[in-house]
């Protein structure tokens, strides 16, 4: 589950950010992620390696850096220490609507970034660098013969990738002045190293440096075969299926009991606000509120449940009964809305200044299908199990139950 968010650096600029949010249950700790030098949040090795983690229960908020992909500001005026700004930045706005970070993961220079983020984010718990330089002057060698121009004009441009960048002397200045061995050795963090012997962009004898520096405890795993930017899928699926399962030492990844009820649905809420998750058979899933009403929008609200229940309800119906009919039906859309309106056109209510309850359903169609055929199909639609029950008298029957009581 991806949601869009945004968050400010610390010029104020809107940098674009992607949460990835793990499905069915409740996020058991949180990751940030930097991408390599010059890409940004929607590589595709970045998404696998934030599923895998998904897979773990791992939330993963992934952004573009200043002035790149779709975040605001200029490429140019960036560099090494602002990179590690934008993390921290990042950072302040997990702990702030979800949760403080407890991994941070990075890909080429962003594996270096986090290292040296590591540093000044307490809630940090583990950090993992996926094909890191061992310092970040190791970057300059893209620039090849622009590197006397930069210094002499102080601003030139480069082609990295097939793409132009502005790097002005700032950029050089910034990342020549960078120990990442000394912040390494005072860092005291568990730390995972994975890289390709075959990495041509960065070679593996920084892995090597990287884990000399560090303190124990150390890993190190070799990505044999694999790419710099893990252009293979199977590569990046690996790295995160290898990063969950190590971090999983370090991490509190404590599982939620499993729900249980000899009903037909189970819906528990502990103490995370309004993030309720919700059983029914093999499925799990989670309702919430938005964060507007003080809820983490981990999941539909309960009115969008009960829409999602009527629009499933309504699609399946017309399915069954158009397939009998062996009628040209391909697709069905069913759009819906709930709100309040005010009850004077209702016939039966006693005060016309009351409101009532109103749901507004659409349903698109999709195929050769004659105006008798779509007429008769929205009768059917009002004839839906769950239109009935919603729109008909409903006994209720409840009872509350103490566990473990106190007193």
């Amino acid at each position: 589950m991806t949601q869009k968010v945004s968050f400010k650096n610390k010029q104020g600029e809107l940098l674009s950010a992607r949460l990835e949010l793990p499905l069915g249950q409740t996020p058991l700790s949180y990751a940030l992620f930097a991408h390599c030098f010059t890409c940004n949040k929607n590589l595709s090795a970045i998404r696998n390696i934030s599923r895998s983690l998904n897979q773990a229960g791992i939330a993963v908020l992934r952004f573009d850096f200043t002035g790149l992909g779709e975040s605001e500001g200029e490429f140019a005026e960036t560099n090494y220490s602002s990179n590690v700004d934008d993390l921290l930045s990042a950072a302040s706005y997990l702990t702030e609507h979800y949760e403080s970070p407890s991994l941070l993961v990075g890909h080429s220079l962003g594996g270096a970034a986090v290292i040296s983020a590591a540093a000044k984010i307490s809630s940090v718990q583990a950090v993992a660098t996926i094909g890191a330089p061992a310092s970040p002057a190791h970057v300059s060698h893209l620039f090849g013969g622009s590197i006397d121009v930069i210094k002499r004009q102080e601003i030139a441009e480069v082609n990295i990738g097939g793409r132009p960048f502005t790097i002005k002397k700032q950029f050089l200045d910034d990342i020549s002045a960078q120990n990442l061995s000394d912040t390494l050795s005072n860092l005291k963090k568990p730390i995972l190293i994975l890289h390709s012997p075959q990495d041509r962009i960065v070679g593996i004898d920084n892995a090597s440096t990287l884990y000399g520096a560090a303190f124990h405890p150390k890993s190190f795993v070799s990505l044999d075969g694999a790419d710099h930017l893990l252009s293979d899928k199977q590569d990046s699926a690996y790295v995160g299926q290898m990063i969950a399962s190590w971090a999983a030492r370090y991490l509190d990844l404590k599982q939620a009991s499993l729900l249980e009820t000899s009903q037909q649905v189970v819906v528990r809420l502990g103490e995370q606000k309004y993030t309720t998750k919700i059983r029914s058979g093999q499925h799990t899933w989670l309702a919430d509120e938005p964060v507007s009403l003080g809820g983490q929008n981990l999941g539909p609200g309960p009115y969008e449940l009960l829409l999602s229940s009527l629009g499933a309800c309504t699609a399946m119906t017309l399915r069954m009964y158009a397939d009998r009919k062996k009628w040209d039906l391909k697709e069905i859309s069913v759009h819906l809305s709930h709100g309040k309106i005010y009850a004077e056109d209702c016939v039966d209510c006693e005060k016309k200044s009351a409101k009532i309850d109103h749901i507004s359903r659409s349903i698109e169609v999709e195929g050769a299908l004659d105006d008798a055929q779509k007429k008769r199909l929205l009768e059917i639609a009002d004839r839906c199990p769950v239109h009935r029950t919603i729109s008909g008298e409903i006994s209720f029957t409840t009872e509350i139950k103490q566990v473990n009581p106190t007193i």
